[in-house]
């Protein structure tokens, strides 16, 4: 029995987990078509408003520091996380069992790694804004190269990640060890990538009051010194408001779904994590449709950067139409008024005829 128990069953279409697990996955029809919809508003949203702030990023000089390379590639990850969530949201509910475990581990890899991706660009730029802070300047000294180095190493930790339950950290040859919210996933990986995310979290959150203190107790000092209130434009203060605000969203958004997956790693029977499956996977969606905002909101000059782009993009659709209009081919009545002059050689035949 317990060498039938260890069996591998790589072969198996995903049915097999979900029934071996007991997830009930079916969605109700209007349930389905109502996040497919708002999914795919939402995710049409992340992958244009995050390729414009790496625009912004890119084209204005302005944003060539550090914390705005990093922020980009933040607003990569949310990419990231926009596809993956529309190769989600239509491979769930009755396809999802469709599909083979190949299959489920590249839909759920995708996810993982912009999580992780994500996470990682918070901790570097918490790093970023703390080194800042500390010498009290706007940005870091970060070198350019130091900033490659730090994006190349999220990106090499974050498909790690992604690929771990892939590279044999599953449950498909103990199937006895599945959970229900990724029914080839084992329960012990849910626990170890539920709870290294929540310290993270509490890592940051430690490093943002360590540094609001500092700067409470740093403008208190110079306040009495200075004539008038303290240029916040010119301090850290204003970058770092951005960044825990898109922190806080970070947590609020994220953190229930971490708890559920924590839940289902302790298999609590009587919780009931497949329940809130659908609605935590919307929340998750709506972190990287609110970041894009957040930038925008509290950063004047990348809202002025925004609206530059989008002011560029009109005038090149309105010049590219203009090109194609005086491209089209004219009409015999359009011939005959603006045809071109006749040359010599026209002209003699012409004469030649006449004579005749």
């Amino acid at each position: 029995m317990a060498q039938q128990n260890y069996t591998c069953h790589y072969n198996e279409s995903m049915g097999f987990f979900y029934n071996n697990s007991g997830a009930n996955d079916k969605w109700d029809k209007a349930q389905l078509i109502l996040v497919q919809v708002v999914g795919s508003l939402f995710c049409c949203f992340i992958l244009v408003s995050n390729a414009m702030v790496i625009a912004a990023v890119i084209t204005n000089k302005r944003f060539h520091y550090p914390f705005y390379y990093l922020l980009s590639n933040l607003a990569a990850s949310d990419f990231l996380a926009g596809i993956a969530y529309v190769y989600l949201m239509f491979n769930t509910g009755e396809s999802s069992r469709r599909l083979t475990v190949k299959e489920y581990f590249i839909r759920q890899g995708l996810l993982d790694i912009s999580l992780s991706a994500s996470l990682s660009n918070l901790l570097v730029i918490a790093l970023e804004r703390y080194i800042s802070v500390m010498n009290w300047k706007v940005h870091s000294n970060l070198t350019k190269r130091r900033v490659t180095l730090l994006i190349v190493l999220v990106w090499a930790i974050s498909i790690f990640m992604g690929a771990v339950p892939s590279l044999g950290w599953n449950c498909i040859c103990n199937v006895g060890d599945c959970s229900q919210l990724a029914p080839i996933f084992s329960r012990s990986y849910l626990i170890f990538w539920s709870v290294s995310n929540l310290v993270v979290f509490l890592v940051m959150v430690v490093i943002y009051l360590r540094i609001y203190t500092y700067v409470m107790r740093k403008t208190a000092v110079l306040t009495p010194h200075t004539s008038g209130s303290i240029n916040r434009k010119r301090t850290p203060i204003k970058l770092i408001k951005t960044v825990m605000v898109v922190l806080g969203a970070f947590v609020i958004c994220w953190t229930p779904g971490l708890v559920v997956l924590l839940l289902d790693g302790i298999n609590c029977t009587s919780c009931n994590v497949m329940k809130t499956k659908r609605w935590l996977l919307l929340l998750a969606v709506l972190n990287s449709v609110m970041n894009p905002c957040i930038y925008s909101y509290k950063d004047e000059e990348m809202w002025t950067t925004f609206k530059n782009l989008l002011r560029c993009i009109g005038n090149g659709t309105r010049r590219q139409r203009s090109t194609k209009a005086n491209a089209r081919p004219l009409s015999s009545a359009q011939d005959t008024g603006n045809s071109q002059p006749p040359t010599d050689d026209s002209k003699n035949d012409d004469q030649g005829i006449l004579k005749t």
